[in-house]
């Protein structure tokens, strides 16, 4: 009968693992509904000319701040001026976070002016309006402690270039030579927007779905041929509480190419190149921000084909090779391959601070060929492809500007489709839904923190009932925590606040404060009201791990060893004190939890102020408990520990003993 419970629970486990794994497989695939087949009327030779070819730059996450690293501010005045002006885009893409909006201390957040003014002085001095058309967008730290698009502390609105205009969501259209280029912006913050660190997820919420859909019916009725969707939040930082996601929205736009974003800072440098293709049918690319790393991202449109490559700031020259594009980023569902297949020439814009002296390139192990300058940074060679329509092959380009700067830049490329893959992680940063995860790292945990205890409870009344048997303590560590948690399971005092703490947690609220400028909301795991408005939970999940992490499953074995502790005090070995380095072992761990906490409330209180941190069950409140508890398990009478007694203290336990407590008390 045990063989076959045993069989049953592995088949379980291997089809919920079967189905867990095919779903996560099944999101992560870049696979398309469409196909090359329905693309081939958008179909124009590539040839040598200049036509059918645009450039714009993006740039994200600037971070312009008044108290720290005042390099973001001058280099970025350098960009405005020379890369600008080396570069000539027809659009800029500023991507959000233009602002630091991080308090001296760098943990609590507000809006400064003094920041807000140094981004619209040095797009004024460098006449960013005469050489481009600059269009930016909100970020998270845009909207730090903003309660409405009304707000005095929305200085977006007058600081920025498009804030007046466009305050939200918003579309640009340019016509260069027959061609209409659409550029829709997603305005995804949060409103109101508290203080970090609850603003790290974005939402569209009905209102602007519907204005995003009317920006779509918008550039299809005056015939779009492409669009670049932009905004701050990656679509997988991004929550749509209706039935259509933001990749539903940029997927059902046809003409939409590429969505390009900011916000994850490479993921603190873990995913250099974070890029995917969407299973909605689009390219999705997050720039490496401009705060720490300083990069840009220059992308063209080319008879169709969208090229990109991401620069560091000052690198010179800057080469794009945009015929034949990279193998990786080849869309069939947007692109025709036909193009590349029957096209005449290599195509490569070259820019830099001098003049360009020459360009070459070369394609596998073949020569080098010289390009021919066509018009501004355009360069072409002849070629003939239909010497590489099989496999993947490689292309190298070679740029030399006239003070000697060099840069050699070399890409794959297919014309028969053979895909590369993106790299998991970019996938799972862009392809996941960050709201999601951040649930069931939550939930997981809170069940962590509640099974452990609930189960060795329910085993203690199963033994002491005759159901069960006492299980073998072994020399195994697992064996050891086994009883540790056994024992605090049998201890009510100790057992109840342990369980229930957590379970609060998932439930009740965290904290009441000041949450946006001078609006008092109340946090909870699962929202935020505040205004009269309700914030979904999102990245208040992320936090309620963190806490339970750190804080309740650390404690709940803490209190354990300790309540064992004064178990073998009272019964296995009454009056005999513990060596002074088993002391230190003893309260060491306490003192470092209790220690984390009581910085984790204070960083608390720097971000959300007094009042929040007074009336916090989520930092403050937990010190407390955890203090009572550790005295609680310290100074347990002897009464506490006797149903614990009646499975572990055995004869040959006892034997050593001189007087037992129990016994004599019984």
């Amino acid at each position: 009968m045990r063989l076959s419970k045993l069989s049953v629970g592995i088949v379980l486990s291997m089809i919920i693992f079967s189905i867990f794994f095919t779903n996560v497989v099944n999101l992560l695939s870049t696979d398309t509904l469409n196909s090359e087949k329905d693309i081939k009327k958008n179909y124009i030779k590539i040839t040598d000319t200049p036509d059918n070819l645009i450039w714009f730059l993006q740039i994200s996450d600037l971070h312009i701040s008044i108290f720290r690293d005042p390099f973001r501010i001058t280099e970025f005045r350098e960009f405005c001026h020379y890369t600008l002006d080396a570069i000539k885009p027809r659009v800029v893409l500023a991507s959000g976070d233009l602002t630091d909006a991080k308090t001296k201390d760098a943990i609590g957040s507000d809006q400064f002016e003094g920041e807000w003014k140094y981004y619209r002085d040095i797009l004024a001095e460098a006449h960013v309006k005469r050489k481009t058309l600059w269009l930016d967008i909100r970020g998270n730290h845009d909207n730090f402690n903003v309660i409405n698009n009304d707000s005095k502390q929305n200085f977006f609105t007058n600081y920025s270039v498009q804030g007046k205009e466009h305050p939200r969501s918003y579309m640009y259209q340019i016509k260069q030579g027959g061609t209409t280029y659409s550029f829709i912006g997603i305005d995804a913050c949060l409103e109101p927007g508290p203080r970090r660190p609850f603003n790290f997820v974005g939402i569209l919420d009905e209102l602007e779905v519907n204005e995003i859909n009317s920006l779509i019916k918008k550039a299809e009725s005056v015939s779009t041929n492409y669009t670049v969707w932009f905004g701050h939040f990656p679509t997988s930082c991004i929550l749509t509480p209706g039935p259509e996601n933001v990749r539903d929205l940029i997927g059902k736009h046809k003409q939409g190419l590429v969505y390009v974003c900011g916000h994850l800072h490479k993921l603190g440098g873990l995913i250099p190149q974070m890029y995917t293709l969407q299973k909605a049918g689009f390219l999705e690319l997050e720039v490496g921000d401009w705060k720490d790393n300083r990069m840009y991202r220059l992308m063209a449109i080319d008879h169709g084909l969208l090229s990109f490559v991401d620069i560091p700031h000052r690198d010179w020259p800057v080469a794009l090779i945009t015929n034949p594009k990279h193998a990786l980023f080849v869309n069939l569902a947007k692109e025709n391959l036909d193009k590349l297949r029957n096209s005449t020439h290599i195509r490569v814009l070259a820019f830099s601070l001098a003049n360009i002296d020459f360009v070459k390139v070369k394609v596998d192990d073949g020569p080098w060929i010289r390009c021919k300058n066509i018009k501004g940074p355009l360069y072409a060679a002849d070629w003939n492809p239909k010497l590489y329509l099989k496999g993947i092959h490689t292309i190298e380009v070679y740029v030399k500007d006239t003070d000697g700067r060099i840069k050699t830049v070399s890409q794959p490329f297919s014309l028969d489709g053979t895909p590369l893959s993106f790299s998991i992680l970019s996938r799972v940063a862009l392809m996941t839904d960050a709201s999601l995860i951040f649930k069931l790292m939550f939930f997981s945990m809170l069940v962590l923190s509640i099974t452990p205890l609930c189960v060795v409870r329910y085993l203690h009344y199963s033994v002491t009932a005759g159901r069960s048997v006492k299980p073998r303590m072994g020399k195994y560590c697992w064996n050891r925590w086994l009883r540790k948690l056994w024992v605090l399971s049998t201890i009510d005092r100790l057992f109840w606040p342990v369980i229930i703490y957590p379970v609060y947690l998932a439930f009740g609220p965290w904290s009441v404060g000041y949450i946006v400028e001078d609006y008092i909301g109340v946090i909870f795991a699962w929202g935020i009201f505040v205004n009269g408005a309700y914030l979904p939970g999102s990245f208040t999940y992320a936090y309620g791990f963190i806490q339970l992490f750190t804080f309740q499953l650390p404690l709940m074995l803490i209190i354990a060893n300790l309540a064992e502790n004064r178990f073998q005090e009272l019964t296995l070995k009454p009056g005999k004190k513990l060596p002074i380095k088993r002391r230190i072992c003893l309260h060491l761990p306490f003192l470092i939890v209790f220690c984390l906490q009581v910085s984790m409330a204070y960083l608390f209180w720097l971000a959300y102020g007094t009042l929040a941190f007074l009336l916090g069950p989520l930092r403050t409140w937990s010190l407390i408990l955890a203090a009572v508890l550790y005295y609680q398990a310290l100074n347990l009478p002897e009464k506490c520990i006797r149903r614990a007694a009646e499975v572990w203290q055995t004869p040959s336990e006892t034997l050593n003993s001189d007087v037992n407590p129990i016994e004599k008390e019984n």
